[in-house]
């Protein structure tokens, strides 16, 4: 077996329990915020959104590897996940998309993983108390220490992790969703010739987003998360996307101020951190959700139409909808908890989602809304 697969490695939970199983990938230790996917499929999509930032993920899916992992399924330029935990891992894969396993790539880019462990334990651990840290390490020797470790690493709570995730400059981008093909990191590409201009906010930016939005016609400029908003409206765009990303949405105060200047002066659509981010320049409050939705199979109600959507997610916060003022639609609810998953505000052009509907992994229910920012555009745009 390639790598490390085999190796005795150890999780601790910062509540003190711990999972003993074999370590795969690269040797060494991880810290973050344990939470669980329950996607059966997309572990190299999952791994590589800058959303799981600080987060070590748990899948719940028992067999993981079996497909291997390609270059072109990455939604950013390498792992961002700080680590990884699954049940039962294979390094023999089967795929005619496959380059090279699992571990090859975790090595490569020293993510440390842990297989062969309950997993589904795990989970109800979670479930029932509530994500907390957590660290993984291979050959470990002091479980006292690691257990300092845990409890001395920064909470999610009050964590901008933005900054980390964020491009350093601007670029354009103009890759639609078929054919594409990736790019050297580091590289730019020239913008497209799409007939309505968008500058998107990067805070953990997805790929796939970019191509949706290539595929509806518009031409994408991408802008670090600190870009002022003058400079953005600088750039004449006939509408603004603000990103998913990860960490509390109430520490990036700077993006909810430059929020708030664009507000009512641009279309703007928000995905996820973006749609906490609107909701917080708003007026609203954000909260801490138990235990996160993360997932490809949640069921979301479009409230204007009645209709269910099956929702793929990421997101460890939440808008209170009772914070939100009387001038604010909400049109998205969760099925499973009731908590707010869409709202558009009904004077000015601006509208978000918490689930991802570029998908990337998990199903094209809600590719519309798209479409639905395309409309408000050239309306906008006359």
């Amino acid at each position: 077996m390639a790598g490390m697969l085999g190796t005795d490695a150890v999780l601790m939970l910062e509540d003190g329990r711990s999972f003993w199983g074999q370590a795969f990938g690269a040797a060494g230790v991880a810290l973050g915020e344990v939470v669980f996917n329950t996607g059966m499929t997309g572990y190299q999509e999952i791994l590589s959104d800058p959303s799981y930032s600080g987060q070590l993920v748990v899948m719940t899916a028992a067999h993981i590897g079996n497909t291997g992992v390609n270059d072109f399924d990455p939604e950013s330029w390498q792992p961002q996940a700080a680590g990884l935990i699954v049940r039962s891992y294979s390094d023999q894969y089967s795929s005619w998309r496959a380059q090279r396993s699992l571990s090859d790539l975790l090595r490569e880019q020293g993510v440390v993983a842990i297989s062969e462990v309950d997993t589904r334990a795990i989970t109800r651990h979670i479930r029932s108390a509530g994500a907390m840290r957590g660290i993984i390490a291979t050959h470990p020797s002091d479980l006292a220490a690691l257990h300092r470790q845990v409890l001395a690493a920064p909470h999610m709570q009050g964590s901008d992790l933005t900054r980390a995730v964020t491009s350093a400059e601007p670029y354009g981008w103009s890759d639609s969703s078929q054919p594409w093909q990736p790019r050297a990191s580091g590289g730019t590409l020239a913008a497209g010739s799409g007939r309505l201009h968008v500058v998107a906010y990067d805070f953990g930016l997805k790929r796939t987003i970019l191509r949706r939005l290539v595929d509806h016609g518009c031409r994408v400029t991408v802008v670090p998360a600190t870009t002022a908003a003058s400079a953005v409206l600088d750039l004449r765009p006939d509408g603004v996307f603000y990103s998913n990303g990860p960490g509390d949405p109430a520490a990036v105060t700077y993006a909810v101020a430059t929020m708030r200047e664009l507000l009512g002066k641009t279309p703007i659509f928000g995905i996820c951190l973006g749609h906490q981010l609107m909701g917080l320049a708003l007026g609203g409050r954000t909260y801490k959700l138990p235990f996160g939705h993360h997932g490809i199979n949640h069921p979301v109600r479009h409230l204007p139409t009645g209709t269910v959507e099956v929702t793929s997610q990421n997101h460890g916060f939440a808008v209170d909808p009772a914070s939100l003022p009387a001038d604010v639609e909400l049109t998205h609810i969760n099925l499973n908890d009731q908590t707010l998953e869409g709202f558009r505000h009904r004077a000015i052009p601006a509208f978000g989602v918490q689930y991802h509907p570029e998908a990337g992994p998990g199903p094209h229910d809600a590719t519309y809304l798209f479409q639905e920012f395309v409309d408000l555009m050239c309306a906008v745009r006359g």
